[in-house]
């Protein structure tokens, strides 16, 4: 059999699959640590860690063989039974987190409709709202995914434009705007207020130092669930465990997912203490793939390795390393640069008719692989297990790059 050229790996997605996102030119084969091959044996460094999910690099042996001696044992039961690797894994979980109970789901977006649910469930069951009248209050620009509900909350057209109609209940404040939710607070119906503690999507916006903890101390204060969505930046990607644990903050309920397995299959899960978790009872919340004994077991793997690895400390350090690289690079094209631990963004001002997306194809071409998001950032968040050495290659790289657009 011939081998097939990148073009045509590309041109039979596009002909089969659905045109629901626009990737960089490039057909990814392999990948190690903080490297990725493409079907031309092309190496390149990950500057995207698929969303920051594979922050303890592509293919974590220690992750892998978890995952393959599950497999070859039993991979699903539902939870029409019990099975021996979800309790290992709950136990571990809720020990290693701080809460009292978990409720284990597959992707991100499962994993914050869960949330959504078990809030306005404590809402008529401990808060005393009347039925129906629950509210959230999210913030403009977030990002928490994609389904019906969620794009509810969205303030971005891409993701809820021609979705309508969309689910009520949800109250758009601005992010970083303490004003704004201590004003829709004094709501008697409000239940939560879900936020994600650094604005991934909407490009690496890092809110004021101390607004976690003003807005979990107004929430605490009128009795409502402060939400945090670490989908995206748990799990060591800035530089501590959690991102709300820059300023202390303990959520009543917290959103995991992405990295909580490394990369290597779908889990995500909600943490919460018995007084909110109990709240739903059998037969009103579940999933037949949430809590399957491969993800029980690679899940444990991916958080030792967190710890084991000290992967906080070092997205901590390198985080500080690149941000300092970057603000010195010379360059009309960089307006700005900020992000916390290894999840960072830069700014592109246009050129020349030249966009962030001209940088990302150019990037590539010099063997570093990051996406634009909101037409004018570009991301820059690299495996976590990166070393000293590797980051300032793919510096420099980065570097050669700005320059051939001088």
């Amino acid at each position: 059999m011939t081998k097939m050229t990148a073009q045509e790996y590309m041109d039979r997605e596009s002909k089969y699959g659905a045109h629901n996102y626009h990737p960089l030119p490039v057909v990814l084969d392999k990948g190690k640590g903080p490297f990725v091959w493409d079907t031309d044996g092309k190496q390149y460094f990950d500057f995207l860690s698929a969303y920051s999910a594979v922050n303890q690099g592509h293919c974590h042996p220690k992750i892998v063989n978890a995952m393959v001696e599950q497999a070859q044992k039993i991979t699903l039961t539902s939870r029409a039974f019990y099975n021996s690797s979800l309790g290992e894994f709950e136990q571990y979980v809720t020990k290693y987190f701080g809460y009292e109970k978990v409720l284990p789901m597959n992707t991100g977006a499962e994993a914050d409709e869960t949330a959504l649910k078990l809030c306005r469930k404590w809402g008529y069951l401990k808060k005393g709202i009347p039925a129906d009248q629950a509210k959230i209050i999210c913030c403009f620009e977030n990002f928490h995914g994609r389904t019906i509900s969620i794009v509810s909350m969205s303030t971005d057209p891409d993701s809820y434009g021609g979705f309508g109609p969309f689910t009520p209940g949800f109250v758009k404040i601005p992010y970083n705007d303490i004003a704004a939710l201590e004003k829709e607070l004094q709501d008697p119906n409000v239940a939560g207020f879900i936020v994600e503690p650094i604005q991934g999507e909407a490009g690496v916006f890092v809110p004021d130092e101390g607004y976690l903890k003003k807005a979990s101390d107004l929430c605490k204060k009128h009795n409502v669930l402060f939400i945090a969505d670490e989908v995206q930046t748990g799990i060591a990607r800035t530089g501590k465990l959690l991102a709300v644990d820059h300023e202390g903050v303990r959520p009543d309920i917290l959103i995991l997912g992405k990295a909580i397995s490394g990369g290597v299959f779908p889990v995500s899960c909600v943490l919460a203490d018995d007084e909110i978790m109990l709240c739903i009872k059998p037969g009103e919340h579940g999933s037949t793939f949430g809590g399957n004994p491969i993800a029980a077991k690679v899940a444990i793997a991916a958080l030792e390795v967190v710890k084991e690895e000290k992967l906080a400390e070092n997205a901590e350090r390198l985080g500080k390393i690149f941000r300092s690289e970057f603000s010195a690079i010379k360059s009309d094209m960089i307006e700005l640069v900020r992000g916390k631990g290894l999840l960072n963004a830069v700014v592109i001002r246009n050129k020349n008719g030249k966009t962030a997306w001209d940088v990302c194809v150019a990037m590539k071409e010099n063997g570093v692989l990051a996406k634009p998001t909101h037409g004018n950032i570009i991301r820059f968040a690299p495996p976590l297990v990166i070393t000293e050495e590797q980051l300032y290659e793919a510096i420099g790289l980065i570097k050669k790059t700005f320059k051939q657009f001088e």
